[in-house]
């Protein structure tokens, strides 16, 4: 019982992250994108390590299996089905190994990153600049294009300044893409 359990649990957290990325995708303007949002997670692979490794949705089980088995079966197959991921586009043996992500992508993944934060820390505790620092974090280890990496930096910092509300928005977004990437 106490799988099922968190089988029920691990859903709900999947479920409603997916859910937050959907509204922010559709402000983003790419609702296709929020509608096939990690699809892959309900996948057997990668659902039952994150039932394996649930957390009470207090961060992502992928983590907890990272640390525990010093790899993530689940994020091998997540990373790898799922082109919002910069790691989805980073081949170490290409002429170019790390390519511009197309724009639909690179605003998938801000909303992934918005909405974990969101879904990960509580309405409670989550507050605007939260995203900003923890990219502000992780940013180095990231395998990306630098100027999407810029992109990224500036969307979370305008977001940490304005809020979601007026800086997720596809006209926005496209500007500081374009600016970045060109």
């Amino acid at each position: 019982m106490k799988t099922l359990v968190k089988a029920l649990k691990h859903f709900c957290v999947v479920t409603h992250h997916k859910y937050v990325v959907f509204k922010l995708c559709i402000k983003a303007g790419i609702p296709w994108r929020g509608l096939v949002h990690d699809l892959s997670k309900y996948s057997i692979t990668e659902f039952a390590n994150g039932v394996k490794y649930f957390n009470q949705g207090k961060g992502s089980p992928i983590s907890v299996e990272k640390k525990t088995m010093g790899y993530s079966k689940a994020w091998l197959h997540h990373k790898g089905r799922n082109k919002h991921h910069p790691e989805y586009w980073y081949d170490v043996t290409a002429e170019i190994s790390k390519p511009i992500m197309p724009f639909k992508y690179a605003c998938e993944m801000i909303c992934d990153q918005l909405a974990a934060g969101i879904v990960y820390q509580g309405k409670k505790n989550w507050t605007k600049e939260y995203q900003l620092s923890y990219w502000e974090k992780h940013k180095e280890k990231v395998p990306v294009n630098d100027g999407i990496k810029e992109f990224v930096t500036i969307v979370l910092t305008q977001v940490a300044q304005n809020g979601i509300g007026e800086i997720i928005n596809k006209r926005n977004l496209r500007k500081i893409y374009d600016e970045c990437v060109k």
